[in-house]
């Protein structure tokens, strides 16, 4: 059953932003609520008169500052640019495929997202129908078009085939392991140099429609990603690292060269711009 659904997500770096600046606002107010730290207590000292006294003089009482009303009490700067964004609409069409699912993967299991190429001209909806019907049980959580609508074949919450075996030595060097929660049907080694498999169990997968060496990235594509990004830290409550497929497995052709500037992007400012 296919369906397609509007989430409203809001970027996790704005999140965390704007927690910081209501919990600095929690803290100025308690400071401001403490009870004053009392005077201390004078003390009496008796001093014996002089034998002529000097005629007393009119001195003033000292005058206590008046406290400042609430109308005159110094209000907060605000800080740029932190509300300027509070959410992003992305419409997703859900088309499950049981077949593509392969074990649980909850958000403790989560540290990376995954970029890819499909390395073909096939709209999302087809190449979820090739994926399905292939029999290798590969493929990737999201597929995202080139006009910029978003497919998702793979809950978030399960493992979905799209990383297959890395680089020997890759389990150690990001920091994951083959837990048993994959099955790992149909999947197959491919040679000592590819020995490790565990990435599809800690990782999201994302395909963009692109054959590389074919052009650019379409302005609405990457919008889309950028988004997705957004809904996928959202969901999970931090910012998992972003990557793409090569970085997993050498030699690899996804993500395309025409691709690496708006991967540096990525990884630092997790937008295309």
């Amino acid at each position: 059953m296919i369906a397609t659904r509007l989430i409203s997500t809001k970027p996790y770096r704005f999140i965390a932003l704007l927690c910081a600046i209501l919990m600095a606002g929690a803290l100025g107010a308690c400071s401001e609520a403490s009870e004053p730290e009392p005077e201390p207590e004078r003390q009496q000292i008796d001093v014996e008169p002089l034998r002529d006294p000097l005629p007393p003089t009119d001195v003033p009482e000292p005058q206590q500052a008046p406290e400042p009303s609430e109308e005159e009490a110094p209000q907060e700067e605000p800080v740029a640019g932190a509300l300027e964004e509070v959410s992003i609409d992305i419409e997703i069409t859900e088309d499950y495929r049981s077949s593509l699912d392969h074990g649980p993967k909850g958000a403790g299991s989560q540290k990376y997202i995954m970029l890819h190429d499909t390395e073909g001209d096939s709209d999302a909806a087809s190449v979820i129908d090739w994926w399905d019907g292939n029999g290798n049980l590969v493929a990737a959580h999201f597929v995202v078009n080139r006009d910029g609508s978003i497919w998702q074949c793979v809950p978030l919450d399960r493992i979905a085939h799209h990383a297959g075996y890395g680089d020997t030595g890759h389990n150690d060097a990001f920091g994951i392991s083959e837990d048993g929660r994959d099955d790992m049907k149909g999947s197959s080694p491919i040679g000592s140099d590819f020995a490790d498999y565990g990435m599809n169990a800690w990782s999201v997968g994302i395909e963009m429609v692109h054959v590389g060496g074919e052009g650019d990235y379409p302005e609405e594509q990457l919008n889309a990603v950028d988004a997705l990004i957004a809904y996928i830290d959202d969901y999970y409550g931090f910012e998992s690292e972003i990557i793409d497929h090569k970085a997993w497995r050498s030699g690899n052709s996804d993500t395309s060269p025409e691709f690496a500037d708006y991967l540096e992007r990525y990884q630092t400012k997790r937008t295309h711009q």
